[in-house]
């Protein structure tokens, strides 16, 4: 049944014009009528919690109502949110440094803390860790972030005082992918994206891809990045590209690196490695687990509480029943009840 108040919410913030705009694009696609085009997205709202960029990025007006109900829209993973991952431990996973000291001996790199560092433990640090990345506590999707490289001539107290100045108070040595990965694309480092749910003392993964850059140095879609599905039993890539607007990509086009097929090295240990920090925070259940592979082997990036679940069901990721995910999730949290 849909959840009435999420829905009213949704109406009462809704941006129309944006909504309007969407309505247009699909008529470009397909020729529908626009009016059609916007009554049948309203429907998919109120029977499906599907929000307009949900019926644009999952191309819900040439799926069938069978279709349609088997795919986690906004207010559907909304709903998992509510059911698996209670408010009051959400920032166990938000702030940044929070996370590095739950998570030590999984996210295998050296950090600091500029707020409890002095200029000459920030010194100290940069020698042994010449190539560092500095971001913000908290926010995602790459904001913040930046790449630094000092040398013997850099002026590191000038380095430490400009950090600071913009809050980006943590900085983390530079993480070097595997070869393997880096021949993909190597200018940013591409991310496994493991999503689990725990069910009591069972772990689930449920969803598998890796996102991919395209042009700059981090790997997210509203970056230009391109995500693509990793078969969860062989560990190889499984579909071509897609980035935010869904167009695919089967070779990478900055490297002409073949996507399907692609082995992703290390892909069982990452797997076990999620699942071993699920069973280790037993305050949230349903997670989006950012992962690294090194040539060591793989390490966690960082932990989402509330897992994006735009890239979840690209129409060039799925087969020709165009059946979305949301079986899979429903059978992962089944006994665990609905909190609506």
């Amino acid at each position: 049944m849909p959840n009435l108040g999420y829905i009213f919410r949704r109406i009462a913030g809704m941006d129309y014009k944006k909504m309007l705009d969407t309505a247009r694009i699909v008529h470009k696609r397909t020729g529908k009528n626009t009016l059609a085009v916007l009554v049948d997205m309203v429907s998919c709202g109120f029977r499906y919690q599907a929000g307009y960029m949900d019926y644009l990025v999952f191309e819900m007006y040439g799926l069938t109502a069978a279709q349609r109900a088997t795919y986690i829209t906004r207010g559907v993973n909304n709903r998992f949110v509510r059911l698996l991952n209670p408010p009051e431990y959400w920032h166990l996973l938000e702030n940044k440094v929070d996370f590095l000291k739950r998570f030590d001996g999984f996210h295998g790199r050296a950090w600091v803390d500029l707020r409890e560092t002095t200029p000459e433990q920030f010194e100290a640090f940069c020698r042994e860790h010449p190539k560092l990345v500095a971001k913000p506590l908290e926010g995602t999707c790459g904001r913040g972030v930046e790449f630094l490289e000092v040398s013997e001539n850099s002026q590191i107290v000038g380095v430490y005082e400009m950090l600071k100045k913009g809050q980006q108070y943590l900085v983390e040595e530079y993480i070097v992918q595997h070869p393997d990965v880096s021949r993909i694309y190597p200018l940013s480092v591409n991310t496994l994206r493991l999503v689990t749910i725990r069910n009591h003392d069972q772990v689930h993964l449920v969803f598998s891809s890796m996102r991919i850059g395209n042009g700059k140095k981090v790997d997210n879609l509203n970056s230009g990045g391109m995500a693509v599905i990793v078969d969860m039993q062989t560990g190889k890539i499984s579909t071509p590209g897609a980035d935010k607007d869904g167009k695919a990509y089967y070779q990478h086009p900055m490297t002409g690196t073949e996507l399907i097929g692609a082995q992703i090295p290390f892909y069982p240990e990452a797997v076990e490695l999620v699942k071993k920090a699920a069973m280790t925070i037993p305050e949230l259940g349903y997670i989006g687990w950012d992962v690294a592979i090194t040539e060591k082997g793989p390490i966690i990036i960082e932990a989402n509480h509330f897992p994006g679940h735009d890239i979840y069901q690209f129409q060039v990721h799925l087969g020709e029943d165009k059946i979305g995910l949301l079986p899979r999730f429903e059978k992962a949290v089944a006994g665990l009840g609905n909190k609506g």
